[in-house]
Order: structure tokens, then sequence, then C-alpha cells
């Protein structure tokens, strides 16, 4: 039997990050040149337990769905971004814009993620937690 991983699981990966992708389908996207050109995007979620991320307008699949009087959902054919493994992805480097692995560092007392040519990437702005969310909501 399978052990289940209890607890928080945390990704170097957070939603708002720009990513390339590094393997995979969209790694092989072609130009109109003829030349490969890796597909970049946001990530728009991010799921550490299983290791997976949705990211901007890549790996788009087709979903048929029915439609549903009693919820005034209406059917048809939409499209929208799979589910991609994280090792199929990586983070871009704020300095090169090339692929890069990051690290956690502690400078001038805080925790920051420090990409391979030592500049520091900063946490996407588009985060929003859950307090602040509630708040926000109260104040309307």
């Amino acid at each position: 039997m399978k052990t289940v991983k209890t607890g928080t699981v945390k990704s170097k990966i957070k939603r708002g990050d720009q990513v390339v992708f590094i393997a995979g389908k969209e790694y092989n996207r072609y130009d109109s040149a003829g030349k490969r050109q890796p597909y970049r995007g946001k990530v728009l979620e991010v799921d550490a337990r299983n290791g997976k991320v949705k990211v901007e307008g890549a790996m788009i699949v087709k979903r048929h769905r029915k439609p549903m009087s009693q919820l005034n959902r209406e059917g048809g054919i939409l499209e929208q971004e799979a589910w991609v493994s994280v090792s199929n992805v990586a983070v871009v480097d704020p300095e090169t814009g090339n692929p890069t692995r990051v690290r956690y560092e502690t400078r001038d007392g805080k925790k920051v993620r420090v990409a391979k040519s030592g500049k520091v990437i900063p946490m996407p702005d588009n985060r929003i937690t859950g307090a602040t969310k509630k708040k926000e909501e109260t104040d309307e």
C-alpha cells in the first residue's frame, strides 16, 4: 500500500510566476521561421501535493460539457488549460531570461527566492492570502 503524505507540501513555483517549458509538448513549439520557441507563460494554479501546475495558454484541452438547466449552465465544448508536471517547467531568471532553478536564502532577515545567477526572484504580486481576501469581502 502506498503511504500518503500528510501536512503542508511546498512548491518553489508560485502562482503568478513567469515560467518556460523545458520538456513536453509545449517545449516543441515552432515559430513561423521554423525555430523552436519553448512556450513561456504565467502560472495560473499550483497543486503542490501532486506536483502539477497550470500555465496560461499552454496545454489547451477540449472538454465536452452537458447543459444543466437546474444550474443555468450552458453546454458545449470548452477549451481550458490542463495540468502539467512541475518537472516540465522552470522559472524564468529575471536577469538573463533563461530557465533557472530556485533556491531559498535569508537576506536581511527575510527568506527570499534566488535564481542561479544570484538575482532575487520577486514574489508575484497577484498572490492573495486568505486574510486579505476576507478583509476585502467585509469592506464591501
